[in-house]
């Protein structure tokens, strides 16, 4: 009975006049007005959730997290701001699940991808030497005999992520993110970006990898094929064919 009524709870939509006035309940004391928040806004955290899996954390240990940062942006929040409350708690969210991973060794990379990239720098270390100018990608891979695909994610596993949901500004302790300003009045893009994640971990292993060569490291179809040892024409083939299953997949999500 009690775990019907917990789900009636989570799946309940609260309008925004109603989450503002349980806000202020529970900003002075009413423990039933911050439990109905937490439970009606657990999608919310899962949403936010998904982004970060893979990472070799368990779900739920991430949910229990984003749950942390969800109560702090029920105490934090000014109802003087019209904004939306889940405008403002994603970008908390997302900065709790965050501060945990920075805490915890930051993103945890499996030992065989740490040695893989141990040996990448060795190995482009002299090959510089040798050809006394940077290596290409699939230079390294020749080398190493590994496809060019795993020198690419081997590197990009150890950098450090630069995020749109870094904190910009401090505002006595309040952290502002990137995020805050460039989100558009609708503020649907955050979920946007969470759908369009979701897609993106659905693909193949070199599908993805075309995508974030093509438009998060702004490579051009010649530098993807050099690196995947492919042609330019195949490139620009796959490249039609993946946008045309993200686009698909994002009007039927």
């Amino acid at each position: 009975m009690d775990n019907a009524k917990g789900s009636d709870d989570r799946s309940r939509k609260f309008s925004d006049e109603e989450i503002r006035r349980m806000i202020f309940d529970s900003q002075t004391g009413d423990t039933w007005s911050r439990e109905q928040l937490v439970l009606s806004n657990q999608r919310l955290v899962w949403a936010v959730v998904q982004r970060f899996l893979g990472r070799g954390y368990e779900a739920d240990d991430l949910f229990q997290i984003g749950c942390i940062g969800l109560m702090k942006a029920i105490d934090k929040f000014d109802l003087t701001y019209e904004v939306k409350f889940s405008t403002y708690a994603v970008p908390m969210i997302i900065g709790e699940i965050q501060r945990f991973l920075r805490d915890d060794s930051t993103i945890k990379v499996s030992r065989s991808l740490k040695e893989t990239a141990r040996h990448i720098r060795h190995v482009r270390d002299e090959l510089a030497k040798k050809l006394g100018r940077q290596p290409r990608i699939n230079e390294i891979a020749d080398e190493l005999g590994i496809d060019p695909s795993e020198v690419v994610f081997a590197q990009e596993a150890l950098r450090t992520p630069a995020s749109i949901h870094e904190t910009v500004f401090e505002n006595d302790g309040d952290p502002i993110y990137l995020m805050d300003q460039i989100a558009d009045d609708e503020n649907a893009e955050w979920f946007d970006k969470i759908a369009l994640h979701e897609v993106l971990n659905q693909l193949p292993e070199r599908e993805r990898l075309i995508v974030y060569l093509r438009f998060f490291r702004d490579k051009t179809q010649s530098d993807v094929a050099k690196v995947l040892g492919i042609s330019q024409v195949q490139v620009s083939r796959l490249e039609k064919r993946i946008l045309k299953i993200i686009r698909q997949q994002l009007e039927s999500s």
